[in-house]
């Protein structure tokens, strides 16, 4: 194509030396000729699903970035329950359900977790919420 000026333009023309229609050795099969068509259709299918399964198993183990992601997560909420227990402590109005919801945070990070460590520091923040149970256990029963 020609562009002669801002609003000009000239007759298009393909390019020099182009090849004839066909001239690359590709065809598509004709409409009747199904036979040829079916096989690799049905490759094509299995493919994208096999695709699809790798991807979504990949997604699941994650790297190592990953991994790291969920675990700061995870101790980012057992932190944050154990604020709220600190906060309720110091005010004097601290609830079973927010040394419940303790518990639960501590026995949901025991799970996933192989250090023993970290075992060791989960141990003694679930003995300390079960003290803490029992005074409350203790007091209303006393009330």
């Amino acid at each position: 194509m020609k562009i002669t000026g801002p609003n000009g333009t000239g007759s298009a023309t393909g390019p020099k030396g182009a090849r004839p229609t066909g001239a690359s050795g590709f065809k598509l099969p004709a409409m009747g000729d199904s036979a040829a068509a079916a096989p690799s259709a049905g490759v094509n299918r299995t493919a994208g699903v096999m695709g699809v399964d790798a991807l979504l198993a990949l997604q699941d183990v994650g790297g190592p970035l990953e991994r790291k992601r969920r675990a700061v997560r995870r101790a980012g909420r057992i932190l944050d329950v154990l604020d709220e227990v600190k906060l309720a402590l110091l005010d004097g109005g601290l609830s079973l359900g927010q040394l419940d919801r303790l518990r639960r945070a501590v026995r949901d990070e025991r799970d996933l977790t192989d250090d023993p460590g970290l075992e060791g520091v989960l141990d003694e923040i679930e003995l300390r919420a079960a003290v803490e149970i029992a005074k409350l256990e203790q007091a209303a029963q006393a009330a």
